[in-house]
């Protein structure tokens, strides 16, 4: 007898872009949840899915522990505020647009200043297989080995996004760590376990390394589903509580 194949649901563009968006809002509040971004030193895009050339994120001066969807802003390819109310980050801007652009296939990209993961970058070198989260990022990374820590125009934004390439993060060499993500769950739970992962390096010494086989193995089954997304999941209960507070 055969079986009936489970029908993916459709969404509408407005239902996927008020999901994307509270996510956003949502990342926000999990990176002040770890005492990140407390001088503004960060981002986090959404790309929205009728004018996928644009992408939402928050808007310029909102402390991060209190972000709403009404925080967010609507930026366009030329870094021109196009829906929402306030002042484009420009920074974010440099950075977010040249990989949203490169990448068809990223929804989001986090960055912001962490303890660990910024002065791990310092040290200019890729990860090591040496913990069970590092291997999510086995050959799955990058490093933009450049000193242009101040990005100020889109070009050097293009030069993170080549450095990047297909992979799901970068280090960004004495600037600190940054990933993205076919959702925004995915991406910023990603960068959490990136930021954890730094510090596992900053703190051990002498590792003995996991082997390439192993660490294949057990790559293959943490990302099955989304290792980003269970981890937003679990980070949104953990701080948040109801996640529909964001839109209130």
């Amino acid at each position: 007898m055969s079986q009936a194949r489970a029908v993916k649901p459709e969404f509408t563009p407005e239902q996927v872009r008020i999901r994307r968006k509270r996510d956003c809002a949502l990342g926000y509040r999990l990176l002040a949840a770890q005492r990140w971004g407390d001088t503004g030193d960060g981002h986090i895009s959404a790309r929205d899915p009728a004018r996928t050339d644009c992408f939402w994120m928050l808007r310029y001066g909102v402390s991060y522990h209190e972000v709403k969807v009404s925080d967010l802003v609507l930026v366009n390819p030329k870094g021109e505020l196009v829906e929402g109310d306030g002042f484009v980050n420009e920074a974010g801007y440099y950075i977010h647009y040249p990989i949203l652009n490169s990448r068809a296939d990223a929804v989001s990209a986090v960055h912001v200043h962490t303890g660990w993961g910024t002065p791990f970058s310092a040290e200019a070198r890729l990860f090591d297989t040496i913990t069970q989260e590092s291997t999510i990022f086995f050959e799955d990374h990058a490093l933009f080995d450049d000193e242009e820590v101040q990005v100020q125009s889109t070009d050097a934004g293009q030069r993170i996004a080549d450095a990047l390439g297909k992979t799901r993060a970068i280090i960004l060499r004495n600037h600190g760590l940054l990933s993205v993500g076919d959702s925004v769950a995915e991406a910023v739970g990603s960068f959490i376990i990136m930021e954890r992962v730094a510090e596992s390096h900053m703190k051990v010494r002498n590792a003995k390394p996991i082997s390439a086989e192993a660490a294949r193995f057990a790559q293959q089954d943490l990302v099955k589903g989304g290792a980003g997304r269970r981890a937003f999941a679990a980070l949104v209960q953990r701080h948040i509580g109801n996640p529909e507070i964001v839109s209130q």
